[in-house]
């Protein structure tokens, strides 16, 4: 399934849950249920990457990152 294809869907909510998203995020039903959609997968995503802290080996030289910028006395990017 691509990104942009579309489903529509029966479900059966919580009236109450439905009512107070659509209030709080100011959007249309099919607006306020795909950006609850969205920041779930966001939170899963950033879950998992946590859990797997530590877990990827990562072969990178910063040093060589760093050639193309130039740093302040504070280490910061100017």
């Amino acid at each position: 399934m691509r990104m942009n294809d579309a489903r529509k869907i029966t479900a059966v909510l919580p009236a109450r849950l439905l009512a107070t998203a659509q209030i709080n995020s100011g959007a249309s039903l099919t607006q306020t249920l795909k950006t609850a959609l969205e920041q779930y997968n966001h939170s899963e995503w950033c879950r998992k990457l946590l859990a797997a802290q530590g877990q990827f080996k990562l072969d990178i030289d910063l040093d060589d990152l760093r050639q193309d910028r130039e740093f302040d006395a504070h280490g910061n990017v100017l």
